[in-house]
C-alpha cells in the first residue's frame, strides 16, 4: 500500500495503546480514532512492509459500541484514548489486555490464566474521578495565555480547562490563575526559548475532604504579586494549600525540588478507607481515590492476614498500602528509595496512631537482606507496588531468597508484570489469583493485583532410617552454616541467619570460635533467636550428628 491511499477496513481489535486494528488482504493496519466494530475508510499515513499506520478518513458504519464522547477534544488530546468506546467494552478490552500479556509475555498457559483470573473491577462513575491534574501553561499564536493538555505525542497545548475526567473544581481554579497572570503581566514559559515564568499548574483535591491544593511550577525563584493570586484563590471553599515549585531546568520533568509555601498548609489531607493521609505537592498518591480503596482492599484480601504476619511493602511510597495492611498484620515494614516519601509515610503513620509499621529509606534488594541478617526480620508476606517499569531484577531475586508464604504484586503495567511473574513463578511460586482494577476510565491504562503462593509438595511419605550403623563423624565436622540453613529451609520453610545458628551452637556446647558471636561494639544489642527457629536449628544439628 502507498501513502495517502484510502482503503475500506473492518475494525477487528484494539491494540495495547488504544489503536484500532484491521486487515486488508492480510495487510495489518493500525488506525487512530476508530474502535472495534467500526467499518471505516482509512487513509494510509505511514506504510511499512507488512503493516501500516492510518487514520480515519470516513466512518462508513459506526460500531454498535461507539458512543458520543463527552469531551470535545478527545481526538486531539493524548489523555483519553478510548473515550468513544462504550465503557463496558473498555473493561473487556482491559481484561483482555492483562490476559494477553500474561500469556504472550509471561508464557503462562491459557487455561491456567482463565482459571485464576477474576472479573475486572470497573468504576461506577468513570468521569471526574482524578484528584490530581497538572496543566501546562503557554501562549497561543496571538500571545494569549492558555492552559489545557498536550495533544497526543506533542507539546502543543489544546486549550481546555474543563477536562471530563478531572475534578469539577479545576476550571474555576485555572480561570483565577490565568486572570492573575494577565492582570499582572506574568509571562508563560516557552519551552523553545527557555524564557517565561509559569510552566504548569498542579491541582490536588481531596476526594473525601474536598481540601484544595494549588501549586504553580515556575521558571524562577519568585512569583510577582503572589498576594493577589492568594487573595483570589482563598475565595474558593476548602482552599487549603497554595505554593510554588522552583524548576529552572531545561527538562520535561514537571516538578522542581524546592517548594515555597505562599499560604496555608504545606499539604492537604484525604482518606483511603479509614486511613488519613497528608499529601504534599511532591507526594505520590493514587489519582483515583474511589478505585484505590477497592485496589488496596483487594491487595489486603489477597494478603490474607490473620494478625500474626510480618509484611514487607516494597516501593511503599508515602505508606498508602503499608498503612492499609497494618490494620490486619502484626508488623509492616515499608521500603522506598525516596527519602521525602519515607518522611511522609512515617508522618502518616503517626497521624493515624499506627504503631506496627516501620519505614526504611533504600533499595529493597539491599534493605531486606540487611535487616534479615542483622536483626532476623523475615517476611511472611511481601507486597510489591513498583513503578511502570516493574521490579528491579535484584529485587525479584531478593524476594525469592526471602521465601515469603505469599507475594501480592500490585501493577500499573501488565506487560512488566507478566515479565516479572515469569521469573517469580519459574520454580518457587504459583500464580493463584489475578484481578484487574480500572483506575483510569477512558484511557488504555489498567491496574492489576496478583497473588502468588509458595509451591509446596502435594504428597509426603515418611521414611524410617536406622542411623546406628552409620558413621556421622564426617557430618559432625563438615556441616557448614550454609548446609544447616539449607536443611532448615527445606524441612521447615524458615530462613535462619548465621548469627542465630551460632547462638544455638554455643547454647548446645559447640565451639563457634572466639569472636564469631561477639557484637561489633560493647553495648550493641543482638537479636535473640526465636523459639521456632531455635527448634529448627537444633533439629538440623541433630540431623548432622552435631548434638
Amino acid at each position: 500500500m502507498n501513502k495517502n491511499e484510502v482503503v475500506r477496513v473492518v475494525i477487528e481489535d484494539i491494540g495495547n495503546e488504544g489503536e484500532a486494528i484491521g486487515k486488508v488482504d492480510g495487510y495489518t493496519l493500525f488506525i487512530k480514532d476508530a474502535i472495534v466494530g467500526d467499518i471505516v475508510d482509512a487513509k494510509i499515513v505511514k506504510p511499512k512492509k507488512s503493516y501500516a499506520y492510518a487514520r480515519v478518513d470516513k466512518i462508513i458504519t459506526p460500531s454498535p459500541y461507539r458512543v458520543t464522547p463527552r469531551c470535545t477534544y478527545h481526538k486531539q488530546c493524548g489523555g483519553c484514548q478510548i473515550q468513544a468506546l462504550d465503557y463496558q467494552k473498555q473493561l473487556e478490552f482491559k481484561q483482555k489486555k492483562v490476559r494477553n500479556n500474561l500469556i504472550r509475555i509471561g508464557k503462562f498457559e491459557e487455561g491456567m490464566i482463565d482459571a485464576v483470573m477474576e472479573p475486572i473491577i470497573g468504576m461506577e462513575e468513570p468521569y471526574h474521578y482524578r484528584n490530581k491534574a497538572q496543566f501546562p501553561i503557554g501562549a497561543d499564536k496571538e500571545g494569549n495565555i492558555i492552559t489545557g493538555f498536550y495533544a497526543g505525542r506533542t507539546h502543543t497545548i489544546i486549550p481546555n480547562m474543563d477536562c471530563c475526567i478531572g475534578d469539577i473544581q479545576n476550571e474555576a481554579i485555572l480561570k483565577i490563575v490565568l486572570k492573575y497572570m494577565k492582570e499582572n503581566q506574568i509571562s508563560a514559559y516557552n519551552e523553545e526559548t527557555g524564557k517565561g515564568l509559569v510552566r504548569h499548574v498542579l491541582i490536588r483535591i481531596g476526594h473525601k475532604t474536598r481540601e484544595i491544593m494549588v501549586c504553580l511550577i515556575i521558571n524562577g525563584k519568585k512569583l510577582p504579586a503572589s498576594e493577589k493570586l492568594v487573595n483570589e484563590l482563598c475565595k474558593l471553599d476548602k482552599m487549603t494549600s497554595i505554593s510554588f515549585s522552583v524548576n529552572t531546568e531545561n527538562t520535561n520533568v514537571i516538578m522542581g525540588k524546592e517548594i515555597v509555601k505562599l499560604w496555608g498548609k504545606a499539604y492537604i489531607t484525604d482518606f483511603i478507607g479509614a486511613i488519613q493521609f497528608q499529601i504534599s505537592p511532591l507526594s505520590f498518591y493514587q489519582v483515583n481515590s474511589v478505585q484505590t480503596e477497592k485496589l488496596y482492599g483487594l491487595a489486603l484480601e489477597y494478603a490474607d492476614l490473620k494478625g500474626v504476619e510480618t509484611v514487607w511493602d516494597l516501593y511503599c511510597g508515602i505508606g498508602t498500602i503499608s498503612l492499609f495492611l497494618s490494620q490486619k498484620a502484626k508488623q509492616v515494614y515499608g521500603v522506598e528509595i525516596v527519602p521525602q516519601a519515607i518522611e511522609d509515610a512515617r508522618r502518616n503513620a503517626d497521624i493515624n496512631g499506627i504503631q506496627n509499621t516501620e519505614f526504611y529509606v533504600g533499595k529493597a534488594e539491599e534493605v531486606l537482606p540487611q535487616k534479615y541478617a542483622e536483626e532476623g526480620i523475615h517476611a511472611d508476606v511481601i507486597v510489591v507496588d513498583p513503578p511502570r517499569k516493574g521490579c528491579d531484577e535484584q529485587c525479584l531475586q531478593t524476594m525469592l531468597k526471602m521465601q515469603p508464604e505469599r507475594i501480592v504484586y500490585v501493577s500499573c503495567d501488565s506487560a512488566t508484570l507478566a515479565r516479572d511473574l515469569a521469573i517469580l513463578c519459574e520454580k518457587d511460586y504459583r500464580l493463584e489469583k489475578v484481578r484487574a482494577v480500572d483506575q483510569f476510565g477512558h484511557t488504555v491504562h489498567v491496574e492489576t493485583v496478583v497473588l502468588l503462593s509458595q509451591r509446596k509438595a502435594d504428597n509426603h511419605i515418611e521414611v524410617d532410617l536406622d542411623l546406628d550403623g552409620l558413621d556421622v563423624t564426617s557430618a559432625e565436622s563438615k556441616a557448614t552454616y550454609n548446609e544447616i540453613q539449607q536443611y532448615v529451609l527445606k524441612e521447615t520453610g524458615l530462613m535462619v541467619s548465621n548469627l542465630y545458628i551460632a547462638q544455638i551452637k554455643k547454647k548446645c556446647g559447640i565451639d563457634v570460635g572466639e569472636c564469631f558471636n561477639k557484637p561489633k561494639t560493647e553495648n550493641a544489642k543482638q537479636p535473640k533467636c526465636p523459639e521456632d527457629k531455635e527448634k529448627a536449628i537444633k533439629d538440623a544439628l541433630k540431623h548432622f550428628g552435631m548434638i
